[in-house]
């Protein structure tokens, strides 16, 4: 199914597979995709300590990777402040991609949705990316030098 407006959220601290594959997901379902990167605030509020870059690098380096990877696609990117964003406000947005470890998190997101007269969300769940390690990908792994972007092993645990 396509859908006029898909949103996607996360931190993005490190562009990796994993990101790559839910952001492929939200272009292959969307027309125009709502890229939430959480702000400053709200990482320290979600207690995410191992965050390296600030929103502003995090930005640039996602908008740098989504011109050369999706040049001819629709998106706009927005600083979440709250676990939500413009899905809990926005009527015109109709799906949200989101991976399997926070998929349990839109039934939340559609009772708020539907208190507020909105239709749900359609909730298109992808599996986690694994490394060649069988551990998922993370943004802290490939920080620690275990693993790169792809999820091919550098070093043991």
């Amino acid at each position: 199914m396509r859908y006029r407006k898909v949103a996607v959220g996360g931190t993005f601290d490190i562009v990796h597979k994993g990101h790559i594959a839910l952001l492929d997901k939200a272009f292959e379902v969307g027309e125009h995709v709502i890229i939430g990167v959480t702000s400053d605030t709200l990482v320290a509020r979600m207690g995410k300590r191992r965050v390296v870059n600030d929103y502003s690098m995090r930005i640039r380096n996602l908008s740098s990777m989504l011109s050369s990877k999706y040049p001819s696609r629709r998106f706009d990117i927005i600083m979440l402040d709250d676990e939500f964003g413009p899905t809990v406000t926005d009527p015109s947005i109709e799906a949200i991609v989101v991976s399997r470890e926070t998929e349990h998190k839109c039934k939340r997101l559609n009772e708020i949705r539907e208190a507020n007269g909105m239709e749900p969300l359609h909730i298109i769940a992808i599996d986690l990316l694994l490394a060649d390690d069988g551990e998922r990908i993370s943004s802290s792994r490939i920080r620690a030098g275990e693993i790169d972007a792809d999820g091919r092993v550098l070093r043991a645990r």
